[in-house]
Protein backbone atom coordinates (compact mmCIF):
# COMPACT_ATOMS: atom_id res chain seq x y z
CA UNK A 1 0.00 0.00 0.00
CA UNK A 2 0.99 3.29 -0.80
CA UNK A 3 0.45 6.29 1.31
CA UNK A 4 1.70 9.95 1.46
CA UNK A 5 1.04 12.11 5.46
CA UNK A 6 -1.64 14.52 3.89
CA UNK A 7 -2.36 18.29 6.18
CA UNK A 8 -5.41 16.62 6.46
CA UNK A 9 -4.73 12.69 6.77
CA UNK A 10 -3.40 10.24 4.50
CA UNK A 11 -3.44 9.97 1.12
CA UNK A 12 -3.66 6.60 -0.73
CA UNK A 13 -2.11 6.25 -4.36
CA UNK A 14 -1.60 3.22 -6.90
CA UNK A 15 0.54 2.85 -9.32
CA UNK A 16 0.28 0.31 -12.10
CA UNK A 17 4.58 -0.72 -12.25
CA UNK A 18 5.83 -1.66 -15.72
CA UNK A 19 9.71 -2.28 -16.50
CA UNK A 20 11.08 0.04 -18.92
CA UNK A 21 7.84 2.29 -18.79
CA UNK A 22 8.02 4.68 -21.87
CA UNK A 23 5.59 7.11 -20.62
CA UNK A 24 4.11 7.97 -16.96
CA UNK A 25 0.56 9.42 -16.98
CA UNK A 26 -0.35 10.10 -13.45
CA UNK A 27 -4.22 10.54 -12.92
CA UNK A 28 -6.37 12.80 -10.40
CA UNK A 29 -9.77 11.41 -10.61
CA UNK A 30 -13.40 12.92 -10.02
CA UNK A 31 -15.59 13.17 -6.55
CA UNK A 32 -16.97 9.53 -6.14
CA UNK A 33 -14.08 8.09 -7.82
CA UNK A 34 -10.33 6.38 -6.73
CA UNK A 35 -7.80 4.44 -8.08
CA UNK A 36 -9.09 1.13 -7.56
CA UNK A 37 -11.60 1.64 -10.64
CA UNK A 38 -8.89 2.26 -12.78
CA UNK A 39 -7.73 -1.54 -12.90
CA UNK A 40 -8.61 -1.81 -16.85
CA UNK A 41 -7.43 1.75 -18.25
CA UNK A 42 -4.01 0.57 -16.40
CA UNK A 43 -4.02 -2.45 -17.85
CA UNK A 44 -4.88 -0.85 -21.39
CA UNK A 45 -2.16 1.49 -21.13
CA UNK A 46 0.36 -0.79 -19.95
CA UNK A 47 0.03 -2.70 -23.22
CA UNK A 48 1.35 0.01 -24.97
CA UNK A 49 4.25 0.44 -22.24
CA UNK A 50 2.29 3.13 -20.32
CA UNK A 51 3.01 3.67 -16.67
CA UNK A 52 -0.30 4.40 -14.14
CA UNK A 53 -0.40 6.24 -11.50
CA UNK A 54 -3.93 7.44 -9.45
CA UNK A 55 -4.55 8.99 -6.11
CA UNK A 56 -7.21 8.73 -3.76
CA UNK A 57 -9.08 12.23 -3.74
CA UNK A 58 -8.96 13.12 -0.09
CA UNK A 59 -12.50 10.67 2.01
CA UNK A 60 -12.03 8.59 -1.19
CA UNK A 61 -10.97 4.94 -1.67
CA UNK A 62 -8.56 4.25 1.12
CA UNK A 63 -7.64 7.88 2.21
CA UNK A 64 -8.78 9.39 5.19
CA UNK A 65 -11.12 12.20 4.96
CA UNK A 66 -14.41 13.44 4.80
CA UNK A 67 -15.84 12.04 1.31
CA UNK A 68 -18.59 14.93 1.61
CA UNK A 69 -15.92 17.34 2.10
CA UNK A 70 -12.66 16.54 0.21
CA UNK A 71 -11.10 19.95 0.16
CA UNK A 72 -11.52 23.07 -1.19
CA UNK A 73 -9.77 23.78 -4.39
CA UNK A 74 -6.00 24.86 -2.63
CA UNK A 75 -6.69 21.89 -0.25
CA UNK A 76 -7.19 19.82 -3.41
CA UNK A 77 -4.16 21.17 -5.32
CA UNK A 78 -1.75 20.94 -2.36
CA UNK A 79 -2.41 16.99 -1.95
CA UNK A 80 -2.40 16.61 -5.82
CA UNK A 81 1.07 18.02 -5.55
CA UNK A 82 2.20 15.85 -2.81
CA UNK A 83 1.51 12.78 -4.90
CA UNK A 84 3.05 14.31 -8.30
CA UNK A 85 6.10 15.10 -6.68
CA UNK A 86 6.50 11.46 -5.90
CA UNK A 87 5.43 11.10 -9.49
CA UNK A 88 8.22 12.85 -10.50
CA UNK A 89 11.04 11.53 -8.13
CA UNK A 90 10.19 7.70 -9.01
CA UNK A 91 9.71 8.05 -13.03
CA UNK A 92 12.22 8.17 -15.33
CA UNK A 93 10.17 10.41 -17.59
CA UNK A 94 8.38 14.02 -17.45
CA UNK A 95 4.88 12.82 -16.54
CA UNK A 96 2.10 13.36 -18.55
CA UNK A 97 -1.00 14.99 -16.00
CA UNK A 98 -4.92 13.62 -16.59
CA UNK A 99 -7.79 14.96 -14.55
CA UNK A 100 -11.03 13.96 -14.57
CA UNK A 101 -14.37 15.88 -13.04
CA UNK A 102 -13.27 17.46 -10.01
CA UNK A 103 -9.50 16.06 -11.12
CA UNK A 104 -9.90 18.05 -14.08
CA UNK A 105 -10.18 21.25 -11.84
CA UNK A 106 -7.12 20.17 -9.56
CA UNK A 107 -5.36 19.16 -12.27
CA UNK A 108 -5.62 22.99 -13.60
CA UNK A 109 -5.21 24.50 -10.28
CA UNK A 110 -1.97 22.38 -9.84
CA UNK A 111 -1.32 24.00 -13.24
CA UNK A 112 -1.34 27.79 -12.37
CA UNK A 113 2.30 27.31 -10.24
CA UNK A 114 3.97 25.06 -12.94
CA UNK A 115 6.76 25.64 -15.02
CA UNK A 116 6.95 24.79 -19.10
CA UNK A 117 8.58 21.16 -18.66
CA UNK A 118 7.24 20.30 -15.72
CA UNK A 119 4.91 18.07 -17.37
CA UNK A 120 4.76 16.46 -20.72
CA UNK A 121 1.48 16.91 -21.78
CA UNK A 122 -2.53 17.15 -19.99
CA UNK A 123 -5.85 15.46 -20.43
CA UNK A 124 -8.97 16.52 -19.33
CA UNK A 125 -12.51 14.96 -19.29
CA UNK A 126 -15.81 16.06 -17.71
CA UNK A 127 -14.17 19.39 -16.99
CA UNK A 128 -16.28 21.59 -14.79
CA UNK A 129 -17.88 24.64 -16.32
CA UNK A 130 -16.94 26.66 -13.04
CA UNK A 131 -13.44 26.20 -12.65
CA UNK A 132 -12.88 27.39 -16.27
CA UNK A 133 -15.02 30.69 -15.95
CA UNK A 134 -12.90 31.51 -12.31
CA UNK A 135 -15.77 29.84 -9.58
CA UNK A 136 -14.42 26.75 -7.75
CA UNK A 137 -16.83 23.67 -8.33
CA UNK A 138 -19.28 22.97 -5.73
CA UNK A 139 -18.03 19.43 -5.26
CA UNK A 140 -14.71 21.31 -4.34
CA UNK A 141 -15.84 21.43 -0.28
CA UNK A 142 -14.06 21.95 2.35
CA UNK A 143 -14.01 21.26 6.26
CA UNK A 144 -17.25 23.02 7.78
CA UNK A 145 -16.84 25.54 9.93
CA UNK A 146 -17.42 25.87 13.38
CA UNK A 147 -20.19 28.49 14.14
CA UNK A 148 -20.24 30.84 17.42
CA UNK A 149 -23.73 30.72 19.00
CA UNK A 150 -22.70 33.83 20.35
CA UNK A 151 -24.14 36.13 17.76
CA UNK A 152 -26.41 35.42 14.82
CA UNK A 153 -24.18 38.64 12.83
CA UNK A 154 -21.22 36.65 13.69
CA UNK A 155 -21.98 33.31 12.50
CA UNK A 156 -23.02 35.20 9.51
CA UNK A 157 -19.56 36.94 8.71
CA UNK A 158 -18.12 33.61 9.88
CA UNK A 159 -20.06 31.49 7.14
CA UNK A 160 -19.37 34.28 4.58
CA UNK A 161 -15.48 34.33 5.16
CA UNK A 162 -15.13 30.58 4.98
CA UNK A 163 -17.36 30.43 1.68
CA UNK A 164 -14.89 33.39 0.23
CA UNK A 165 -12.13 31.49 1.09
CA UNK A 166 -13.11 27.96 -0.47
CA UNK A 167 -14.14 29.87 -3.85
CA UNK A 168 -11.25 31.90 -4.55
CA UNK A 169 -10.14 30.42 -7.55
CA UNK A 170 -8.60 32.90 -10.04
CA UNK A 171 -9.33 30.73 -13.22
CA UNK A 172 -6.62 28.70 -15.16
CA UNK A 173 -3.30 29.50 -16.33
CA UNK A 174 -1.83 26.78 -18.28
CA UNK A 175 2.72 26.45 -18.70
CA UNK A 176 3.53 27.82 -22.23
CA UNK A 177 3.83 25.32 -24.60
CA UNK A 178 1.83 22.86 -22.94
CA UNK A 179 0.05 19.98 -25.12
CA UNK A 180 -3.82 19.83 -24.15
CA UNK A 181 -6.19 16.77 -25.04
CA UNK A 182 -10.02 17.69 -23.87
CA UNK A 183 -11.97 14.99 -23.81
CA UNK A 184 -15.94 14.96 -23.31
CA UNK A 185 -19.11 13.49 -23.51
CA UNK A 186 -21.83 15.08 -26.10
CA UNK A 187 -24.56 13.96 -23.40
CA UNK A 188 -22.54 15.09 -20.74
CA UNK A 189 -25.50 16.39 -17.83
CA UNK A 190 -22.85 17.29 -15.17
CA UNK A 191 -20.74 19.31 -17.14
CA UNK A 192 -22.21 21.33 -20.19
CA UNK A 193 -19.77 20.59 -23.35
CA UNK A 194 -19.95 24.41 -24.76
CA UNK A 195 -18.09 25.97 -22.32
CA UNK A 196 -15.06 23.61 -22.25
CA UNK A 197 -15.16 23.63 -26.02
CA UNK A 198 -14.93 27.10 -25.78
CA UNK A 199 -11.90 26.79 -23.20
CA UNK A 200 -10.27 24.16 -25.70
CA UNK A 201 -10.97 27.21 -28.39
CA UNK A 202 -8.64 29.83 -26.61
CA UNK A 203 -6.39 27.55 -25.00
CA UNK A 204 -5.32 25.91 -28.76
CA UNK A 205 -6.25 22.20 -27.17
CA UNK A 206 -7.21 19.35 -29.13
CA UNK A 207 -10.93 18.58 -28.49
CA UNK A 208 -12.91 15.84 -29.14
CA UNK A 209 -16.57 15.45 -28.21
CA UNK A 210 -17.99 11.48 -27.99
CA UNK A 211 -21.79 11.24 -28.98
CA UNK A 212 -24.34 8.81 -26.76
CA UNK A 213 -21.72 9.19 -24.26
CA UNK A 214 -22.12 11.10 -20.55
CA UNK A 215 -20.08 12.42 -18.19
CA UNK A 216 -17.58 9.56 -17.33
CA UNK A 217 -15.78 8.60 -20.08
CA UNK A 218 -13.60 5.76 -18.95
CA UNK A 219 -16.80 4.25 -17.47
CA UNK A 220 -18.91 4.21 -20.45
CA UNK A 221 -19.60 1.94 -23.81
CA UNK A 222 -17.13 4.68 -25.52
CA UNK A 223 -14.49 3.75 -23.10
CA UNK A 224 -12.01 1.80 -25.54
CA UNK A 225 -11.97 4.72 -28.25
CA UNK A 226 -11.34 7.57 -25.23
CA UNK A 227 -8.65 4.89 -24.22
CA UNK A 228 -7.32 4.83 -27.39
CA UNK A 229 -6.60 8.97 -28.19
CA UNK A 230 -5.45 8.66 -24.57
CA UNK A 231 -2.48 6.49 -25.46
CA UNK A 232 -1.99 8.14 -29.00
CA UNK A 233 -1.83 11.79 -27.59
CA UNK A 234 0.79 10.06 -24.93
CA UNK A 235 2.95 7.85 -27.33
CA UNK A 236 3.10 10.70 -29.89
CA UNK A 237 4.55 13.46 -27.50
CA UNK A 238 6.78 11.13 -26.07
CA UNK A 239 8.69 10.63 -29.10
CA UNK A 240 9.71 14.45 -29.22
Amino acid sequence: MLYLAGARGRLHYRRWQLDHAQAVLALLPGIGQHSAHYHRFARALAAHGIELWALDTSGHGLSEGDPERPGNIHELAADARMFLDQVHERSDSTPFLMGHSLGAATALAVLRDAEPGDFSGLVLSGTPKAVLEGRSPKSARGRAQPVSRASAAVARSRAAAATESESDWPGPRLPEGLPVLIMHGADDRRAPIEPVRAWSDQVGARFLTYPDTGHDLLHEPAHAAVTAEVVDFVQVRSLV
